[in-house]
């Protein structure tokens, strides 16, 4: 595959492709498939996990993220009271041997595209970027998403699984990958867009311009219905919070959501690199 055309200004940077995450960030507002199936496999098992404890490592490969959640020391001692010891590795494989297929029947319900997503992707398309996409979501459950998302209008030119590549998130590999089959670098002339932690880590790693998206990921956790029910004083701590996590993390820039990324990459583009 050749390069794309470079868009250069006389004086911004040269942006050629956009790297997006896909639950939380292009689809399924508030990342609610994955959270709510996390918990699910654990209560099968008598371990009653938070909301918070299934989001925490949200980003990661999905079955990192079981390994991650069951060593958490309140999970662990839950596990050792009611097995005699701490999940084990076994454990874990049976738990994602359960997320696999669960996981599929949730995905059907909340493939939705975010509001504001196909047509910034038709926007940046228009301005010459290529556009790739990374997940946690293995290619089994990807052939789920995409053509669901297709039929909304969304379907980015590459994506990329975590079981494409040797390790995911917040390994740079996924968007390695993406960039290679998008035909672009230096990665620093890539935009990686992530609405977890872990995601704009990655990105970070790969040296690419990171931005977080705030209002209809796993940061936040809300469904659109929630969000707008919400408090708007509260909601703008929260929202400042997860700006300020997602800045610790490696995030440049902060949007609401992808709805607010061509404006950002316009002004990139036009200012000093």
């Amino acid at each position: 595959m050749g390069m794309t055309n470079m868009n250069l200004t006389s004086s911004g940077p040269a942006i050629q492709a956009v790297i997006l995450d896909w639950a939380g960030t292009t689809i399924d507002f508030g990342s609610r498939a994955p959270a709510s199936v996390f918990v699910e496999i654990f209560r099968r098992r008598g371990i009653d996990i938070t909301e918070g404890e299934a989001r925490g490592p949200m980003g990661r490969s999905k079955r990192d993220h079981i390994a991650t959640v069951a060593a958490q020391p309140r999970v662990a001692e839950l596990w050792s009271q009611r097995f005699g010891h701490e999940p084990t590795d076994a454990d874990v494989q049976s738990m994602y041997e359960d997320f696999l297929p669960l996981q599929k029947q949730t995905l059907v319900a909340h493939a939705d595209v975010i509001p504001g997503v196909a047509s910034s992707i038709d926007i940046l398309r228009g301005m010459g970027l290529r556009i790739g996409s990374t997940t946690g979501y293995t290619r089994e459950l990807m052939e789920v998403v995409v053509p669901l998302a297709a039929q909304c209008g969304y379907s980015p030119d590459v994506v990329v699984c975590s079981d494409d590549v040797p390790a995911g998130r917040p390994a740079p590999w996924m968007n390695f990958l993406a960039a290679q089959q998008l035909g672009v670098y230096p990665l620093s002339s890539t935009v990686v867009v992530d609405d977890t932690e872990v995601g704009l880590e990655a990105g970070r790693h790969a040296g690419a311009i990171t931005v977080g998206v705030t209002r209809t990921g796993n940061a936040l956790g809300l469904s659109e219905q929630e969000l707008a029910a919400q408090d708007e004083r509260s909601l703008q701590l929260r929202l400042t919070d997860i700006e300020l996590r997602f800045r610790a993390h490696g995030a440049d820039h902060v949007i609401a959501s992808v709805a607010d990324l061509p404006a950002l990459i316009r002004r990139l583009m036009q200012t000093t690199a």
